[in-house]
């Protein structure tokens, strides 16, 4: 599929008439082709979600509500598709893939809902005869940016959110999942939206930089969400605060798993097995770490280890149901293969698992994992799991803890009182109980701390990222002054 840029609901080629092809990593053979934006591209959306802007900032809440709700239904629609269409890009899996879409349209919806919740109040005032109070106005264009690994259900948030609060949107598509990408956009277009207010662009690995810091850096721009590694974060970070333009990121991680030493083992396993190998770990909120008390760690890497020997492994293009795919790369292989190599020269021991070759990339455990491995400290994005054994719950938190990253937590205890306080303590944006790391719902503020970014997506929490907070006040126009 040759997916083009499509600027007030009008497909077109880049200006330059270039395009970046998507190679399956196994195969070598051409997956999707996208055109490749160039800096002229870039200021022409821009200028087009600036005029689309005027309008639809005045549109009323029910018109937003109506046209989230039918993307929905429209994305529902066309699982079929987004499934075909991830397999062949990002090779996910049926499981993963059918997952991202469910999110999705439940995320449209629970965007929808907020429509009329964008809401001011009215502040107590010392003066006589006045109103003083606040509402809620849209910020103007948003340039979102979005990943590969959850393409639809990150697309839809970065997409639905803005929307919702009246605000333009230029979505800046992966250039490893364009044409995933390119249909849930096409969703929202066909559900009704109007000229201009969703400008879809796609770019060349090569020249992402420079036409992404054109679009930070023009005027129309006025907030930035992005969705990626901590790195590239940091990029964004910096270039959007030079032009005093407020962001919401959600980047890397390294989840971690507490196992206590009285949490039902076999549950917890089925957590770890879910959080750590789901769509092969190449989730932001994966679980890296898994991290036990020593009282039961016999037991937990015994039995952990059986359950990961079970998995399916294949091509998810040839073999809709496994388990353990391909990763994203053969870059991301060898990037996986050094860090192994690191962990085990160092002391850790191999479970399961190991090296690979090529991009089809084995569950792996690491055992007996210790502070000095780059696997301690790395987020490996993949299926290379850690173990690390801990004496006690103190140093469980502290472990927990002894990392740069905080986003998603879990915690594994029979005792809810004691769990909870260490649920508490852990330095992430969220934990689950007796839960897994992987967790999302539309509903409930889903962000970040420390090197994880910052902002939250869902929940009531969008309302302030892509609003505007603003002081009103009625007052006596007779009013005396004091000179």
């Amino acid at each position: 599929m040759n997916t083009q840029l499509v600027i007030d609901n009008k497909e077109m080629p880049s200006e330059t008439g270039r395009t970046h092809q998507r190679k399956d990593p196994l195969t070598g053979l051409t997956v999707s082709t996208c055109a490749a934006a160039s800096v002229k591209d870039a200021l022409l959306v821009a200028e087009s979600s600036r005029v689309a802007f005027k309008s639809w900032s005045a549109s009323p809440p029910s018109e937003r509500r109506a046209l989230l709700l039918k993307a929905a239904d429209i994305i529902e629609a066309k699982m079929g598709d987004f499934i075909a269409a991830m397999k062949a890009e990002v090779g996910a899996s049926d499981l993963w893939a059918g997952f991202n879409v469910m999110l999705a349209a439940n995320l449209f919806r629970e965007a929808a809902s907020l429509a009329t919740q964008i809401q001011g109040e009215t502040i107590p005032t010392d003066k006589p005869n006045s109103l003083s109070m606040t509402i809620r106005q849209p910020v103007g264009p948003c340039l979102s940016i979005v990943p590969w690994n959850g393409p639809v259900v990150l697309a839809a948030r970065a997409i639905a959110y803005p929307l919702v609060c009246g605000n333009t949107v230029v979505f800046r598509a992966s250039e490893v999942s364009p044409m995933t990408h390119r249909l849930i956009a096409n969703a929202v277009y066909e559900a009704g939206l109007p000229e201009g207010v969703l400008n879809f662009i796609t770019t060349a690995p090569e020249d992402a930089p420079e036409v992404i810091e054109a679009l930070i850096s023009h005027p129309a721009i006025r907030r930035i969400n992005f969705t990626g590694s901590t790195s590239v974060g940091r990029i964004i970070a910096e270039k959007s605060a030079k032009h005093l333009k407020r962001c919401l990121l959600e980047l890397g991680d390294k989840s971690p798993l507490i196992v206590l030493d009285d949490a039902e083992i076999d549950d917890a396993v089925s957590a770890a097995i879910f959080g750590s190998f789901l769509y092969q770990g190449q989730i932001c909120m994966s679980t890296d770490r898994i991290i036990v008390d020593e009282k039961v760690a016999d037991e937990f890497v015994s039995k952990f280890a059986d359950r990961a020997k079970k998995l399916s492994i294949g091509s998810a293009a040839t073999l809709g149901e496994c388990i353990i795919g391909p990763v994203i790369s053969q870059d991301s292989a060898n990037r996986l293969n050094t860090i192994i190599e690191d962990a085990l020269s160092k002391g850790a021991t191999l479970v399961i698992g190991g090296k690979s070759d090529t991009s089809q990339y084995p569950a792996t455990i690491l055992d007996n994992v210790a502070s000095d491995m780059k696997v301690y400290k790395d987020e490996t994005f993949g299926p290379v799991i850690s173990i690390i054994r801990v004496k006690d719950t103190e140093d469980a938190i502290h472990v927990a803890n002894d990392t740069e990253f905080g986003l998603s937590s879990a915690v594994y205890g029979k005792d809810i009182v004691r769990a909870l306080n260490v649920a508490k303590r852990i330095e992430t944006g969220s934990c689950h109980i007796n839960g897994p790391t992987v967790q999302n719902e539309a509903s409930a503020p889903y962000g970040g701390t420390k090197s994880s970014g910052y902002g939250r997506f869902d929940g009531r929490a969008v309302i302030d990222e892509f609003t505007e907070l603003k002081w009103l006040t009625i007052e006596d126009s007779s009013q005396q002054y004091p000179f």
